[in-house]
């Protein structure tokens, strides 16, 4: 898969999951894609602070991204 394709394919796993970060004040926004492996996205609003982002990253994000993009191995945030 190439680089656009990828990302396009990320953008579309973020847009399935945005509305329910919206729901609750959040929001997300991809950063970065590194080796076609890891992608570095932002939690932003609520969700910079929630008790529980890790476990919406690993559960929601990482979860929706990886059927999306089966290669991707790891989603990390960052600030």
């Amino acid at each position: 898969m190439k680089m656009e394709e990828l990302r396009n394919e990320v953008i579309k796993a973020l847009d399935k999951i945005r509305p329910y970060l919206q729901n609750d004040g959040g929001d997300i926004t991809l950063v970065d894609i590194e080796d076609g492996k890891i992608v570095k996205v932002r939690l932003e609003g609520t969700c910079t602070s929630c008790s529980v982002n890790q476990l919406t990253l690993r559960s929601g994000v990482e979860m929706t991204i990886k059927e999306y993009v089966p290669q991707i191995e790891k989603v990390i945030s960052v600030e």
